[in-house]
């Protein structure tokens, strides 16, 4: 070898032997600390320990929930609240498993979650060792993509690709699943600043074409809707969707996830659509001959499966970010694949005016004649005019998280959303525990602003054990249990489809949610008419720490309008009974 060569051979030998070599644990952190993580919800256990070691130092904060479920939901729900990917770590075995529903939760939902587990060492995967299990197999079908850390040096790697994947194109999950002797082995730390991933490229830019085609649909239609999904809130397009319906005169109805992507005080704005829907929106996509589809699935929930009886008459534009949900369950004239925010951006520098005139008169007249409507009472509390109540007091701009159920329902019907990201609540996949620990995702984020969790009696019991963390970490959430003394939904269905057959929907035992509060150190009231809810709501948004207001509603009330499973949007039950 020739002296120069020995030479240069000898310093970079010399120069690796230089570089400081961190354990997998460290390199983790600091991979987390490259992408701005700013906290990171968990639960330690044996094969996290390493990086809970690691963590010790206090460069991330880190928020321990009381079970790994309420850790996910609230990492869900600080993704949902800022956009930014949220971060969650569990062990090995139940605690990787207890994340399954919420994982499950985040993919129905498009929320980028990277969920980090830990695992037994790899000489003992497939011994059945103590709390072993596949995690990555387990959660195959509902992230967007898991890994199975081998090699301590591929880490750095796959946390830039995890990120990348999961806030790139339609958001979603992604798993790292790490095993405790690659968390201890050491290597060296370079953290890329870009990763390609073959076969993953989104396009995100719409063809002229196709914009050119919608151009066209716009300026013949007579009777056109916007049906928006929650693509126009994950892509930020509110301001892109307002200046399209504004400049194209077209009424917009949106879906449960897509509540807030438009101004719920709007003119143009005609309610939520589907089993729960308005009698506007729903008439809407009955009688319309164009329907633009923006970010949304068109799933069962707004077409009821009926695609029979679904927009017959209309020819339908569909614009997402992922070309699979493209005439997945309805046929598309015209499809435009690309980032909504961008297509809205393009579709809106030439967009012409429908001749829709007499249409807006039309479905301004369907909303004066058949508004949402309860019988309202002096003697006791109907839920809907709690929901009503917390939107007049927050002037409709809280961050509103929700449980499953009817108050779901009734907070999508009467609470008027006027920003993106302030709707919180597990759409696709309907878990109930969802609601209060994503409030105190979204108030970890957004400190300075109200955050509501609304929440039923049955689903508050899945996670009210998160009341310990709002205590001791001072955590302002606002907890409103619509309480009614039953699982109402499924009593709902009872009622009208089995006949009044009521099968263990009671939830009689249930603990006193005031005591329940004041013994985790949270302040707590109760209130069971109009004027001890006005009073005691008034004091609890007043109060600087977390609250519990322990509404009881009239138990048998229900969620109208309504549209049978099987049934077609023509065949809206009203509940006049109820008026």
């Amino acid at each position: 070898m020739a002296p120069q060569m020995e030479t240069m051979t000898s310093q970079l030998e010399e120069t690796k032997k230089a570089e400081k070599e961190y354990t997998g644990s460290e390199i983790l952190l600091r991979s987390l600390i490259e992408e701005g993580v700013e906290v990171i919800f968990g639960y330690p256990g044996g094969a996290v320990l390493p990086i809970y070691d690691s963590l010790y130092e206090g460069h991330v904060k880190h928020l321990l929930a009381r079970h790994e479920q309420g850790a996910i939901h609230a990492a869900d729900g600080y993704a949902r609240a800022t956009g930014k990917p949220g971060v969650v770590i569990a062990t090995s075995g139940p605690g990787a498993t207890n994340l399954v529903t919420g994982i499950a939760t985040a993919m129905m939902d498009s929320v980028p979650l990277v969920c980090i587990t830990g695992n037994v060492p790899q000489n003992l995967i497939g011994t059945d060792a103590f709390q072993e299990a596949d995690i990555t197999g387990i959660t195959m079908p509902i992230t967007k993509h898991n890994y199975l850390v081998r090699d301590v040096r591929d880490l750095p790697r796959i946390v830039k690709e995890a990120f990348t994947i999961a806030t790139q194109g339609r958001p979603g999950p992604v798993l790292i699943d790490i095993p405790k002797d690659v968390s201890n082995a050491k290597a060296t730390f370079h953290y890329p600043e870009s990763v390609y991933i073959r076969g993953f490229q989104p396009n995100t830019d719409p063809h002229p074409l196709q914009v050119q085609k919608l151009h066209e649909a716009i300026a013949k239609a007579q009777r056109p809707v916007i049906l928006a999904g929650g693509g126009v809130v994950s892509s930020g397009a509110a301001d892109e969707l307002v200046k399209l319906a504004e400049t194209a005169q077209i009424p917009v109805t949106t879906t449960l996830m897509g509540i807030g992507g438009f101004p719920g005080t709007h003119p143009l704005w005609m309610g939520m659509p589907g089993m729960h829907g308005t009698y506007a929106a729903n008439h809407a996509l009955l009688e319309c001959d164009l329907l633009i589809g923006i970010g949304a699935r068109f799933d069962d929930r707004v077409t009821m499966g009926r695609i029979d009886k679904f927009a017959t008459k209309a020819k339908i534009a569909h614009i997402d970010i992922d070309p699979a949900e493209i005439g997945k369950n309805v046929e598309t004239f015209i499809p435009l694949v690309g980032d909504v925010k961008k297509v809205l951006e393009a579709v809106n520098e030439n967009v012409p005016r429908s001749q829709s005139d007499d249409w807006i008169k039309q479905v301004d007249e369907w909303r004066r004649n058949f508004p949402l409507t309860y019988k309202p009472s002096a003697d006791t509390l109907k839920p809907q005019w709690v929901i009503q109540h917390l939107h007049d007091s927050t002037g409709g701009d809280a961050i509103v998280t929700t449980d499953v159920g009817q108050h779901q329902m009734w907070v999508a019907q009467y609470y008027r959303f006027v920003r993106a990201r302030s709707f919180l609540s597990s759409g696709g996949l309907g878990t109930m525990g969802f609601g209060f620990p994503a409030a105190i995702g979204a108030q970890l984020a957004y400190p300075d602003r109200t955050v509501i969790a609304v929440t039923g009696d049955g689903g508050f019991q899945m996670t009210a054990q998160e009341l310990a963390v709002v205590a001791l970490e001072n955590i302002p959430v606002k907890v409103a249990v619509i309480n009614n003394h039953c699982l109402g939904m499924v009593r709902q269905w009872q009622e009208v489809f089995y006949e009044e057959r009521y099968s263990e929907v009671d939830l009689s035992g249930s603990p006193d949610f005031v005591k329940l509060a004041e013994a985790y150190g949270v302040k707590g009231w109760r209130a069971k008419t109009q004027e001890e809810a006005v009073r005691v709501w008034e004091e609890a948004l007043r109060h600087p720490g977390p609250a519990v207001v322990d509404f009881w509603v009239t138990p048998d009330e229900n969620v109208y309008p309504m549209v049978a499973p099987g049934a077609g949007l023509d065949e809206m039950l009203m509940g006049d009974e109820e008026n």
